[in-house]
């Protein structure tokens, strides 16, 4: 098999729409009949995703390779970086965790290791697929970055890949910032990008055209796309850099309020997704005591450094309005480091995740947390139960802590080999190492039901199918996408790169 025909996507900044518009592009070239994987060398991220082998890759490869229609592997992003404080962060090598670096050490003592494992990766894909969408990080014109940066065009070069820069309208300056990026690259960088895509535009496109004119006689590179902002997108974010637009899809006056604690360390939040989609349900990120209220059920997500946010939410109060909550009958669950959270106490005596060695929990389970160096990443499945129901659930495990019961606790989750988490009889208090345990659509129903039920309401069965719902999404993105951008001009200038560089 021939290599395959890449194209890298980069942005002039983070957020700017390059995992989007990847995710797309994957969903596009699969559907002409192209066989198609993503692809970024190296991301930094605290939303993970689980290969089917027990890996973790960074969240939006793995989100991509299911928009291709592909099994995700860890060759689709070598390298995953998690910030843990501190400058600390843990670095996630094929997706195993290789060791904690500050980013002056890995600057120096990792490059030469990075570019041999991103190399090799690349090579494996390369030879199974047709087509690779590279995403790239952050900007390629951080100049004091680039002589050891192994994301961006380095990566082009590696690739021997074409450009396209994606930049974002939405935040304003969109042709200063694209300018300023294709004047601080190399001119053998330069040469590479073959157009920018305008993202997130709001408007009439005719009112932007004299923009767009000027922007190509004044660089001579050709606009390739304006891609409207689509409100209603199903597309799981990466990073919590997104997490203040989620304000965006809340609304107050529907009938089950639910508060998700905004802890400084937080990960995995894509959890809460399905929510959102609920008719009934208002969802809203909490970071202080005052915007807590009284909801009906209160979330505490993952954590990349338990201890801390566990001492955060000591300092800020917020521990103890949660046991007021408890005091109200408030239904909470805690899930992954937030189900640490619940327990008496966490320790971490060899400083795995953070200098702070141990943490009074919020007492509510009898169990203690010690933080291992083994992580456990492994997809699972069981009977979730809850009351009479026994519901059969999926989701993936990722943490590096071992939790130990001090007294007997009636199990949450029965897996084939083990019981998982814990739940009290009243079901007012759930604590689960499951991730995605709210993806799982009867469990979700079940649960809003019962909350719905201690309201006074009506239960609402047949609730959206989280699943279909994402497969929607790459269908939604994958159309706006195809019908705003120059498909036909693009794949020619895919084609006539790889010529002329042969």
């Amino acid at each position: 098999m021939e290599k395959a025909l890449p194209l890298m996507i980069q942005g002039t900044h983070s957020d700017a729409g390059k995992s989007a518009i990847v995710t797309a592009l994957c969903r596009i070239f699969v559907q002409d009949g192209f066989k198609t994987a993503p692809f970024k060398s190296q991301n930094m991220a605290l939303n993970s995703y689980i290969t089917a082998d027990g890996k973790e890759i960074g969240r939006a490869q793995g989100v991509q390779a299911e928009a291709a229609g592909i099994i995700a592997t860890t060759d689709m992003n070598p390298i995953l970086i998690k910030p843990s404080g501190n400058y600390n962060s843990q670095i996630v090598v094929h997706g195993k965790p290789f060791k904690n670096m500050k980013a002056g050490e890995y600057r120096e003592d990792f490059f030469q290791q990075g570019l041999r494992l991103i190399s090799e990766s690349y090579d494996n894909l390369s030879t199974s697929y047709e087509r690779i969408v590279i995403e790239g990080a952050g900007s390629p014109a951080e100049v004091n970055l680039n002589d050891r940066e192994l994301v961006n065009m380095r990566v082009a070069q590696l690739a021997n890949a074409p450009v396209i820069l994606v930049g974002d309208i939405e935040k304003g300056g969109v042709f200063a910032s694209l300018v300023g990026t294709l004047q601080l690259l190399e001119p053998k960088d330069r040469q590479r990008v073959i157009g920018v895509i305008i993202n997130k535009f709001r408007g009439d496109v005719s009112l932007l055209q004299p923009g767009l004119t000027w922007f190509e006689e004044y660089t001579g590179v050709p606009i390739l796309g304006v891609v409207p902002y689509i409100d209603d997108l199903f597309i799981e974010a990466e990073d919590s850099v997104v997490l203040d637009s989620y304000t965006s899809k809340m609304d107050p006056s529907k009938d089950i309020d639910i508060a998700v604690i905004r802890h400084p360390r937080i990960s995995n939040f894509t959890d809460i997704d399905p929510l959102f989609e609920e008719k009934d349900c208002h969802v809203r990120f909490v970071r202080k005591v005052e915007e807590v209220g009284n909801p009906d059920l209160l979330i505490l997500p993952g954590s990349k450094n338990t201890i801390e946010d566990m001492m955060f939410l000591h300092s800020s109060g917020l521990a103890n309005r949660i046991m007021d909550l408890v005091q109200k009958d408030t239904m909470i669950v805690g899930i992954c480091g937030g189900y640490q959270m619940l327990g008496t106490s966490i320790e971490d005596q060899k400083e795995i995740e953070s200098s702070c060695m141990m943490a009074e929990g919020l007492g509510l389970i009898p169990m203690k947390t010690t933080m291992t160096p083994t992580k456990t990443t492994i997809h699972s499945e069981g009977l979730a139960r809850f009351g009479e129901e026994q519901i059969p659930v999926t989701g993936y495990e990722i943490h590096m802590g071992e939790s130990f019961f001090q007294e007997e606790c009636s199990p949450f989750i029965h897996l084939s080999d083990r019981s998982e988490g814990t739940i009290t009889v009243d079901r007012q208090l759930i604590g689960t190492y499951f991730h995605g345990i709210f993806h799982n659509d009867q469990f979700r129903e079940v649960v809003l039901n019962e909350i719905r039920l201690k309201k006074g309401l009506e239960p609402i069965y047949q609730r959206v199918s989280f699943a279909q719902k994402r497969e929607d999404g790459f269908d939604l993105l994958a159309k706006v996408v195809r019908e705003n951008i120059k498909l036909a001009r693009i794949y020619q200038l895919m084609t006539d790169f790889q010529q002329g560089q042969n």
